[in-house]
């Protein structure tokens, strides 16, 4: 959760904090959502930290199939 996801993105893309991201290379963002109220962003996040993997790879396969990077579409 964050309320500046193009910085965000930009800190994991370079590394910038250690973490679980930086020791995976993970670098692309192929899912999120957008909330208007942080709390709701924030219970948001921890459900979706209960599901299991199947159903967050179906969540976003749904919305971007071809897993494309959506980095770019935050500019």
């Amino acid at each position: 959760m964050t309320s500046q996801l193009s910085r965000r993105m930009w800190e994991h893309r370079d590394g910038v904090y250690p973490g679980f991201t930086k020791r995976y290379g993970l670098k692309r963002l192929v899912w999120y959502e957008p909330y208007e109220d942080m709390s709701n962003a924030i219970q948001r996040e921890k459900s979706l930290k209960r599901w299991p993997r199947d159903w967050k790879i179906n969540l976003i396969e749904r919305e971007n199939p071809h897993w494309s990077d959506l980095y770019d579409s935050l500019a």
